[in-house]
């Protein structure tokens, strides 16, 4: 019988740190808890505060510990896609063993030949991109177990990010007292939630990772990223020019975003929309003044990408999808017509995470999955003895009548957040 795994991922992102919790059984991915906390510790996807990141990360993940009932032992960590660089490896396997028969620990062997490649001094290897397998002059992406040969090739596509970066977050982590159960660039865990990687093998697939404070391109092809690139501008960006004006938080400004519903100036009415106090004097901002201010930006930033993107989308065919905390902002539906290929917005449909901002997340514990089919790693996140016996309260409770499955609901999903 499949046991149950339970998985946290974690995203120090800008200007917050978010954690989901995840169980998995029988294929299934059941989100338990989501927690996401206010950091300033993070500048241009750079560790400039590390007391800052660590005293969130702890915050996070101990609220969520209180609402489980387990501690969190171990994450997965979403690293920035910066500086990214592929390498690929092609390993011969000699089965020597007189079987001639395909076994795992082969299949590791020629993992573990591939990864221990270096692509130049200021990157490490992050996560695996893609595997093709050639058996019998016969190319597959399933792991060919059991398969008659005396040899065979594994084609492995490996993707490497910033050391200094790396090693910053992993600090960080580590200053919080969890251990790291793996790495993932989260442009690659985000197309494992967004189906990026199987949609790329029909068109060029180019994916918009819209944050704070920038935005991440990345260019997917056969089920592979190719190449990214950061751009300087985020969401916040729509909204500096208010925020100047009126002292405003970041939250008021993206709360603002969120209520932009009118893409056309001349059709935005002056009526009050928000109103607030700061340090100096009362604010007051009308639909018409937010649509006034947000739209050429949004509209200038569309016409970066089309520009950034031209060689790629004349090229061949191509389609954008948006994500990211950015997708939440309910006008870009109304304004992919103004890309210069075929657009979407990314929704979210997983129940307890229904929120762009946790796609990373969720896309890590994807990643994971499919890469532990080779590594066999057995650790999960939580503290298996607590994790048991809150597994074998919610039995009791059930078998008693207790409204077992009710309780943990409100126990878990619907614990007030302080």
């Amino acid at each position: 019988m499949s046991k149950k795994k339970v998985y946290a991922s974690l995203e120090i992102a800008d200007q917050e740190v978010r954690l989901v919790v995840l169980e998995v059984f029988d294929g299934r991915y059941n989100v338990l808890r989501t927690e996401k906390a206010a950091c300033t510790g993070i500048k241009n996807q750079k560790v400039v505060d590390e007391a800052n990141v660590v005293m969130t990360i702890r915050e996070v993940v101990t609220n969520a510990q209180a609402a489980l009932g387990y501690r969190i032992e171990r994450v997965l960590l979403a690293i920035p896609s910066l500086n990214v660089q592929r390498n690929n490896q092609r390993v011969h396997i000699q089965i020597e063993d007189g079987t001639k028969t395909i076994r795992l620990f082969h299949i590791q062997q020629g993992y573990n030949k591939a990864i221990q490649r270096k692509a130049s001094d200021d990157v490490e290897f992050v996560n695996l991109n893609r595997i093709l397998y050639t058996v019998n002059d016969v190319e597959t992406k399933k792991l060919p177990l059991q398969q008659s040969c005396e040899e065979f090739y594994m084609n492995v596509d490996l993707l490497y990010a910033d050391k200094e970066t790396i090693y910053a977050y992993a600090k960080c982590v580590e200053q919080a007292n969890l251990e790291i159960l793996d790495l993932c660039l989260d442009t690659y865990a985000i197309a494992q939630q967004t189906a990026c990687l199987e949609m790329s093998y029909d068109r060029m697939m180019i994916q918009l990772d819209l944050e704070a404070q920038h935005c991440t391109l990345s260019v997917f092809s056969k089920g592979r990223l190719m190449n990214t690139a950061s751009l300087e501008k985020g969401y916040s960006w729509f909204t500096s020019d208010l925020q100047e004006k009126y002292h405003l938080s970041d939250d008021i400004c993206y709360r603002l975003l969120q209520n932009l519903f009118i893409t056309d100036e001349s059709k935005a009415k002056d009526i009050i929309i928000y109103i607030g106090q700061n340090e100096i004097d009362r604010v007051e901002i009308t639909e018409k003044e937010l649509v006034e201010s947000c739209m050429p930006k949004i509209r200038q930033w569309i016409a970066q990408i089309n520009e950034t993107c031209a060689p790629i989308v004349k090229q061949s065919k191509s389609r954008y999808i948006l994500t990211g905390q950015g997708s939440n902002i309910v006008v870009f539906k109304d304004l992919t017509d103004l890309f210069n290929a075929e657009a979407m917005v990314y929704q979210e449909t997983c129940m307890g995470a229904r929120d762009g901002s946790y796609v990373c997340g969720l896309g890590m514990a994807y990643a994971w999955q499919e890469v532990n089919k080779i590594r066999g790693i057995d650790k999960t996140s939580p503290n298996n003895n607590e994790l048991e016996a809150s597994i074998d309260a919610i039995n009791q409770q059930s078998k008693k009548g207790d409204g077992g499955f009710t309780r943990k609901l409100k126990n878990v999903i619907l614990t007030e957040r302080k």
